[in-house]
């Protein structure tokens, strides 16, 4: 099963290069669900390009974004309006968090590059009291019903896949991305530390191998 799971995959990476989508994006919807529509300061760790940060500027205040590339740093800089409530600076989460106090904190993507705990420790630290914490991350594909999720996603990845290029003479290009790096915790463990570190945080195993975790501190 583990040699046709990464055969599938790897099947996957040649179809996503060849008509590319963004499986982040695909959760911004929902991100924009958890977060009230009036806050005050947010902020977005592993902002990239800044997609969600301009999405997050229409019901903020202020949002800043971080990001550890400067060269991603410099492109959401490129493509946001000066007159927006965004800033974009070059940190390295977790320790080199700009001091809080943060309505909403969000990380899409970003958390498997960090260590775990101290991530989230920082997170619950810079969060104002009533806050949100919003993250949408990798796990490693280990279980059964992983692959059964997996199995399940093949199809709506290719059926994505072709709906965004529907219509072009070809294929959208790329988006400027970082550096992948795999997921090294499975979602039982990660589900166990992150109810350690944040009580009553709400996880979901979700499609296109992802997990969505949101926890709201107490005011």
């Amino acid at each position: 099963m583990h040699v046709l799971a990464r055969r599938l995959l790897d099947a996957l990476h040649r179809f996503n290069s060849a008509h590319p989508w963004d499986h982040n994006a695909h959760y911004h919807r929902w991100i924009l669900r958890q977060v009230p529509r009036h806050v005050e300061h947010v902020l977005d760790v592993g902002s990239g390009a800044g997609d969600l940060a301009r999405l997050l500027a229409a019901r903020a205040t202020s949002v800043r974004g971080i990001d550890s590339s400067p060269a991603m740093v410099a492109r959401a800089r490129e493509l946001t309006a000066q007159d927006a409530p965004v800033t974009f600076t070059v940190a390295d989460a977790p320790t080199g968090i700009p001091p809080g106090p943060y309505s909403v904190i969000t990380c899409v993507a970003a958390l498997h590059h960090l260590p775990f705990t101290d991530a989230l420790t920082h997170f619950r630290r810079h969060l104002a009291p009533g806050g949100t914490l919003v993250v949408v991350g990798l796990f490693r594909t280990h279980s059964p019903g992983d692959y059964v999720l997996a199995t399940l996603a093949a199809p709506l990845n290719l059926a994505m896949g072709l709906l965004e290029n529907r219509g072009r003479a070809a294929p959208r290009p790329p988006a400027m991305r970082a550096p992948v790096k795999p997921a090294t915790m499975t979602f039982p463990d990660i589900a166990r530390e992150a109810r350690r570190v944040l009580p009553g945080a709400r996880l979901r195993r979700r499609l296109f191998w992802r997990y969505t975790l949101v926890w709201r501190r107490d005011g």
